[in-house]
C-alpha cells in the first residue's frame, strides 16, 4: 500500500513543476506576440492566449474518461510530454502560425491539471477533498512565484524566446519524474472497464443534476471573468504602470505569493467547519468581482498591489473550493469525468475571457509605441476599463450561480476507503 501523504506530496511536486513552466510562459506570451516578428492585433492576441483552452475544451472530457479507463499515470505522462512539445515550438517560432501551432499542441494534450486533481480525489476521502484541492492550489501559487521570476530573469539575460525553451525542458524533466516516481492512484475496483460505456450522464445521476449544472456554469463564468487577466494583466502593467518585462513577471510572482498564503493556510482553516464550502466560494467570487472592477482604477504601485492581492485572495478561495465541490458529489468511478467536465468549463472560460478582453482594445494596438504618447494614454486606458469591468460583471453572474446551489452530501460505497491506494 502507498501512503496517502506521500502520494499527495508527489502530486504536489508534479503540479508545482507544471505550474513553474506555466508561470514562466503566461506573463510573457502577450508581450512576446505583440512585438516583432509577430505584431499580433488585439483580437489575434486574444485568440492566441485562448486557443490553448479552446482545444482543451474539446479534449478535456475525452482525457477525463480515458483516465477513468486506463488510469491516471499514463494520461498524465502523455499530457506533460505534449506540453513540452508545445513550449519548444512556441519558443522556436518565427511566424505567427508557429505560435498558434505550439499552443494548439499544448492544449490538445493538456489534461495534466484535471488528471492530477483526479489523482487527489482517488486518494482522499470526500470530506477532505476541498482542503486537498487547496493544498494543490498552493502548488499553483508556488509555481506562480518561481515561474514568473525565472521568466523575468531569462527574458532579461537571454532574450524573449528563452523562457519557452526553459519551460519545455522543465516539462521533459517532469515527465521523467512522473514515469519514475508517481504511482497509479486509480484502483481496479474504481476503474471504468472497456466493456462499460461510461456515459457523461452518470455524473448528473442520483439527484446531482441541478447542483452539478450550476457548478459547471459557475466554473465557466468565473473562469471567463478571471481569464481576462491572462491577456490584460501584462499589457495593463506595461501601458498603465510603465512596467518592463521583468517587472511584469515579478508582479505575477507577487500574485502567486499571495495565492500560496491563501491556499496553503487560510483556505484550510476556513474549510474545517462542515458546510463551509459554499460560503467560501461565495466570498471568493465576490472578492474577484470587486478586484476586477477596481483594477483599472488603480493609479500607482500601492493601489495596484492592494487590488492584485484581493484578486489573488478571491481566486485562491474560489477555484479549489469549486473543484472540491465537484469531486465530492460524484462517486470514485466518475472522478475523471466530472473533473474533465469541470476542466472543459474552465477551458471554455479561459478561451472566452481573453477574447472578450481584447474587444475594447484599440485595433492598432500592435503598432502603438512604448511608452504610449500622452494623446493615446486615455484611449488605451478606456479600453482596459471596459474590459476589466465586463469581467467583473461576468464574475457577478458566477456569484449568483453559487448562491443558487443547494449542496447535499452524496457518497458511494467505498469512498471512505479513499485514503489508501493499491
Amino acid at each position: 500500500m502507498t501512503d496517502r501523504k506521500s502520494t499527495l506530496g508527489l502530486i504536489f511536486l508534479t503540479i508545482f513543476i507544471s505550474m513553474v513552466g506555466f508561470g514562466i510562459v503566461i506573463p510573457i506570451l502577450p508581450v512576446y506576440a505583440k512585438n516583432e516578428p509577430f505584431k499580433l492585433s488585439p483580437n489575434e492576441l486574444g485568440l492566441l492566449v485562448g486557443i490553448f483552452s479552446l482545444v482543451q475544451f474539446v479534449s478535456g472530457p475525452l482525457i477525463g474518461k480515458l483516465s477513468d479507463r486506463i488510469g491516471r499515470r499514463p494520461v498524465l505522462l502523455v499530457s506533460i510530454i505534449g506540453t513540452a512539445i508545445g513550449y519548444f515550438i512556441t519558443g522556436a517560432a518565427g511566424a505567427a502560425w508557429m505560435l498558434f501551432l505550439g499552443r494548439i499542441i499544448d492544449g490538445a494534450s493538456g489534461g495534466n491539471i484535471a488528471t492530477a486533481q483526479a489523482c487527489i480525489a482517488d486518494v482522499t476521502p470526500p470530506a477532505e477533498r476541498s482542503k486537498a484541492m487547496g493544498f494543490i492550489g498552493a502548488a499553483f501559487g508556488l509555481g506562480f512565484i518561481c515561474g514568473p521570476v525565472l521568466g523575468g530573469v531569462l527574458s532579461h539575460y537571454f532574450g524573449p524566446s528563452a523562457p519557452f525553451h526553459f519551460a519545455g525542458g522543465l516539462a521533459v524533466l517532469n515527465a521523467v519524474f512522473v514515469w519514475l516516481r508517481l504511482p497509479e492512484t486509480l484502483t481496479e475496483e474504481k476503474r471504468l472497464h472497456p466493456a462499460e460505456p461510461g456515459p457523461l450522464s452518470e455524473v448528473f445521476a442520483e439527484g446531482r443534476g441541478q447542483f452539478i449544472g450550476l457548478l459547471l456554469v459557475a466554473t465557466l463564468l468565473s473562469t471567463t471573468g478571471f481569464a481576462s487577466i491572462h491577456l490584460l494583466f501584462a499589457l495593463f502593467c506595461q501601458h498603465h504602470l510603465g512596467y518592463t518585462l521583468p517587472q511584469i513577471n515579478y508582479a505575477f510572482a507577487y500574485v502567486g505569493f499571495v495565492a500560496v498564503l491563501v491556499q496553503g493556510g487560510l483556505l484550510r482553516r476556513l474549510l474545517k467547519r462542515d458546510g463551509a464550502e459554499k460560503p467560501v466560494a461565495i466570498a471568493g467570487a465576490a472578492l474577484l468581482a470587486l478586484s476586477l472592477w477596481l483594477m483599472p482604477l488603480t493609479s500607482g504601485n500601492t493601489s495596484f498591489l492592494i487590488v492584485a492581492a484581493v484578486l489573488a485572495l478571491g481566486n485562491g478561495l474560489l477555484v479549489p473550493t469549486l473543484s472540491g465541490m465537484a469531486s465530492r458529489h460524484v462517486h470514485g468511478r466518475a472522478q475523471g469525468r466530472v473533473l474533465g467536465l469541470s476542466q472543459s468549463a474552465g477551458s471554455l472560460g479561459r478561451y472566452l475571457g481573453p477574447m472578450f478582453a481584447a474587444l475594447p482594445l484599440p485595433a492598432t494596438f500592435a503598432s502603438l509605441p512604448d511608452p504610449l504618447p500622452a494623446d493615446l494614454v486615455g484611449v488605451v486606458n478606456q479600453g482596459y476599463t471596459i474590459a476589466f469591468h465586463t469581467a467583473a460583471f461576468i464574475m457577478i453572474g458566477a456569484l449568483a450561480c453559487i448562491v443558487a446551489m443547494h449542496t447535499r452530501e452524496i457518497e458511494s460505497p467505498g469512498e471512505s476507503a479513499a485514503g489508501q491506494i493499491a
